[in-house]
């Protein structure tokens, strides 16, 4: 099970399509020892991989301390990070502090672009040199790619360049409409392109050996079984079910895009949020609408939860609107 904690709100960049809306510091965010009983309630909860993220994680003083703690209790944890702050002196420190990988972004191989996108002078070579200190002390780093209309065109060579890099995997991340990126849905990618575009990286899983995975695109995993192909994950859209995210906060909510308020961990438990909540436990029954309802694939993909539910005036049991095969096997 994986669970994602926005450790703060604070960021250097101010990227077009941040979820959080993340650049300064919010009110109340979670103190070092509220962090530490979260992490507790995480682990009592059954979860194994700890993802910090943010805003950006690094900002946070006490990430050292808290990746530490983590460790101790049996998590696993990994970062998602825009890469700039990791010098090479805080990458020896995660390390030794118990942290399993990084994720870092990079959107594209034109630094222009990605530095547009991000909003952030040098991002682009900041986020490289810190895959290379990352490199250089033995942490192990991955590539995050947020895929666009604008991008997609170029994730085989982005992937060629983590393999260069020496990157363990590469993850692309399709744009849902939530946050800051409501403004720029426009740029998301539909339904001929979304499969065109998981059908390629599948393909190009079959040329490298680090993992690639899309991500908040669950049909890869109906691709992948229609191609043959033998996957380690056991299911594409894993909100509710295996996944949820925390604020900086403590809100929990499904995922990081499906933005529906499920408790405070201020006021009750996490692993009693985890477990007694109505909206995940509804999650959990599969019991979707329409096209995904009837799919034969409906337990290996479930469609993207949070964008069913942006294009479906908040219904997070409808269908996924930019799926091709929308359960037709299956009529």
């Amino acid at each position: 099970m994986i669970i994602s904690w926005n450790t703060t709100n604070a960021c250097n960049m101010y990227c077009d399509h941040c979820y959080r809306d993340a650049g300064c510091k919010a009110e109340e965010e979670l103190n070092t020892k509220e962090a530490k009983t979260l992490l507790e309630q995480i682990a009592k909860a059954g979860f194994k991989i700890m993802i910090f993220s943010g805003g950006e994680p690094l900002m946070r003083p006490d990430i050292v301390e808290l990746v530490a703690y983590a460790t101790s209790l049996g998590l696993r944890p990994v970062f998602g990070t825009n890469g700039t702050l990791i010098t090479l002196d805080m990458a020896q420190k995660l390390k030794d502090a118990g942290a399993m990988g990084m994720g870092i972004s990079l959107d594209s191989l034109d630094k222009d672009k990605h530095n547009q996108f991000r909003k952030f002078p040098n991002a682009w070579e900041g986020a490289v040199q810190g895959m290379r200190n990352c490199r250089a002390v033995g942490l192990p780093f991955q590539i995050h790619t947020t895929i666009m209309d604008w991008n997609e065109a170029e994730i085989e060579q982005i992937t060629d360049f983590a393999v260069a890099e020496g990157a363990v995997a590469h993850h692309f991340f399709f744009l849902v409409p939530t946050g800051r990126a409501k403004s720029i849905e426009a740029e998301s990618l539909r339904a001929h392109a979304y499969e065109d575009t998981l059908t390629r990286i599948l393909k190009k899983q079959q040329e490298v050996d680090i993992e690639l995975k899309p991500t908040c695109a669950p049909q890869f995993m109906r691709i992948a079984r229609q191609m043959g192909m033998k996957m380690r994950f056991g299911r594409g859209c894993l909100a509710g079910t295996s996944y949820c995210i925390i604020s900086p906060r403590g809100q929990v909510q499904p995922c990081a895009y499906l933005n529906i308020p499920l408790g405070d961990v201020r006021e009750t438990p996490f692993d009693e949020i985890w477990k007694n909540n109505k909206v995940l436990n509804k999650l959990r029954t599969l019991e979707y609408k329409d096209g995904c309802g009837k799919c034969e694939y409906k337990k290996l993909c479930g469609g993207c939860r949070a964008r069913a539910a942006y294009y479906n005036d908040g219904d997070y049991m409808a269908e996924e609107p930019w799926c091709l095969y929308h359960g037709r096997a299956g009529q």
